[in-house]
């Protein structure tokens, strides 16, 4: 179990400052390292959590040798390595034993059609920093979570509540979903408790941009 979170903030570059205190909320998903990457419109942060491959080189945010993409990963890809061979056969090298690198190597060379190939549970961010593009996905099942809470151009998103309350998002309550929750004890989803908060569907994949 590990832990992400994230900031998008073209507008407010300062709020990208509390990604640390957001990744440190997360410390009980990932006790074995944190990390963070900021690079303005985004912040990434990180909490491992190390089992396939525990050294250094699986370490994130994981950025690729172009420094273009950089990736913060929760979960597991079954199938990593059959993935990791196809990529090898075009050409490509790893420097990690693990499935990070190849996920974010995937979605490199495929963009949003990788996710078809992934047999696994994860949710995970990349960032784009030539075209300032943010990528969210999570898996099928929905094993793994992803909340975001998004207003005015402003996007949070984490593996936990307590995270995003960590980054300073309104908690102005939303009618109907209390109402729900009154009604059923639990909110189905995908709207959260709070106006703007959701949940990212189980299966789908979103993307940011200015």
């Amino acid at each position: 179990m590990c832990g992400i979170a994230g900031i998008w903030s073209p507008d407010q570059p300062e709020l990208l400052q509390k990604i640390d205190q957001a990744t440190d909320q997360l410390s009980n998903r990932g006790p074995d390292a944190c990390g963070s990457f900021i690079a303005a419109p985004a912040a990434l942060g990180h909490r491992r959590l190390s089992i396939l491959d525990t050294s250094d080189a699986a370490a994130q945010p994981m950025t690729d040798p172009s420094g273009r993409y950089t990736l913060v990963f929760n979960g597991e890809i079954y199938n990593f390595k059959e993935i990791r061979h196809e990529l090898e056969g075009q050409g490509l090298t790893f420097s990690s034993s693990g499935d990070t690198e190849v996920l974010l190597q995937a979605y490199i060379h495929q963009g949003s059609d990788c996710l078809k190939s992934f047999n696994g549970f994860f949710a995970f961010a990349i960032y784009d920093s030539r075209e300032e593009k943010l990528f969210l996905a999570r898996d099928r099942m929905g094993i793994k979570p992803l909340l975001y809470h998004e207003e005015k151009g402003l996007v949070r998103f984490a593996s936990e509540m307590k995270a995003l309350y960590a980054m300073d998002i309104p908690r102005e309550l939303d009618v109907a979903s209390l109402s729900q929750y009154l009604q059923l004890h639990y909110l189905p989803g995908p709207q959260g408790i709070y106006q703007n908060l959701k949940e990212l569907p189980a299966g789908c994949h979103m993307t940011v941009q200015r």
